[in-house]
C-alpha cells in the first residue's frame, strides 16, 4: 500500500507560537506528529520563520520597512531555523533537508523537473524536504502571503493528496460569528467565491499572510484537484487530531 502524501505549510505564527522568538517546543510537536504518521504519510514541509529566527540573534539598523534588511535578515535566520528543525526532528529518528525555492523556478519547465525528481528522491529516501522562498533573490514571500502560495505551487507540481495549512485560527470563521465576537468554523466547503465573501482582511500579528492568501493558495490547489485544509497549528496534535477528525478546522474540497 502507497503512502499519502502531505504538503505541510507552516506560518510564522505557527512556528512562534504568537511570540518573538521560533518555539522548540512547536518543532518538536510537529515533528513528533509526523514520527507517529510516517508509517501511513510522506510529509513535505514549506516552513516560514527565517526572519523570526534571525530576530533572535541580531539586530540590524532599519526602520522595519526596508525589503533588502528582511532578506538579509532571511539569509541571516534560514540557517538557524533548519538547525532548530534538524535538532528536534533527529532526536525523534527523522532526517531533514533544506530546499530554497523562488515562483521564477515553476515558469521554468526544467527548473520544475528538477524540484519534483529532487523532492521525489529525498522522499523516497526518507528525508524531509523543508521548503522556503529563496528570500536573497525573491522578495514576494516577504511582502505578500507568508509562503502560502509557494505551498500550493509546490503541493500542486508534486500532486500531493492533501494540503494542510497551519494558521492561528480554527480554520475560516463565518463573517457573522466574527462580527457577533462568537467565532465559527467553517467545516467544509467546494464553493471559492463564496468563500472569500466571508473572510476578514485582517492579518496576523508576525506573518504576512492572513485568510486571502490562503483561499489564494487553496484556489490554486483546488485547481489541481489537491483538497486543502486550514486548521489551528498553535494547539498540540494539530495534524493528527485533523486526521482523526477531532479538532475543528476548514475543508475546502
Amino acid at each position: 500500500m502507497s503512502k499519502k502524501r502531505i504538503l505541510l505549510k507552516i506560518g510564522t505564527n505557527t512556528l512562534t507560537k504568537e511570540t518573538n522568538q521560533i518555539s522548540r517546543g512547536k518543532i518538536e510537536d510537529i515533528g513528533r506528529q509526523i514520527a507517529t504518521l510516517k508509517d501511513d504519510y510522506e510529509f513535505i514541509i514549506v516552513s516560514s520563520g527565517a526572519i523570526a529566527a534571525a530576530k533572535q540573534f541580531v539586530k540590524l539598523e532599519h526602520n522595519g520597512a526596508e525589503i533588502n534588511v528582511k532578506q538579509a535578515l532571511a539569509a541571516i535566520g534560514q540557517p538557524h531555523l533548519m538547525r532548530i528543525f534538524q535538532e528536534n526532528f533527529r532526536e525523534l529518528g527523522l532526517f531533514t533537508s533544506q530546499c530554497l525555492l523562488s515562483y521564477s523556478d515553476f515558469e521554468n519547465p526544467n527548473a520544475k523537473a528538477n524540484i519534483k525528481n529532487t523532492i521525489n528522491v529525498l522522499v523516497a529516501n526518507n528525508f524531509i524536504p523543508i521548503i522556503n522562498e529563496n528570500d536573497t533573490v525573491a522578495a514576494d514571500e516577504i511582502q505578500f502571503g507568508d509562503n502560502d502560495k509557494l505551498a500550493a505551487l509546490t503541493a500542486a507540481l508534486l500532486q500531493v493528496d492533501l494540503l494542510i495549512i497551519a494558521t492561528n485560527t480554527n480554520g475560516i470563521y463565518t463573517k457573522v460569528s466574527l462580527e457577533n465576537d462568537t467565532p465559527e468554523t467553517i467545516s467544509s466547503v467546494s464553493g471559492i467565491g463564496a468563500l472569500k465573501q466571508e473572510i476578514s482582511k485582517l492579518k496576523s500579528t508576525h506573518g504576512t499572510g492572513g485568510m486571502h492568501s490562503k483561499i489564494e493558495a487553496a484556489t490554486i490547489a483546488q485547481n489541481s484537484g489537491i483538497e486543502t485544509w486550514i486548521v489551528n497549528g498553535l494547539k498540540d496534535n494539530f495534524i493528527t487530531d485533523s486526521l482523526k477528525g477531532t479538532s475543528n478546522f476548514t475543508k475546502i474540497k
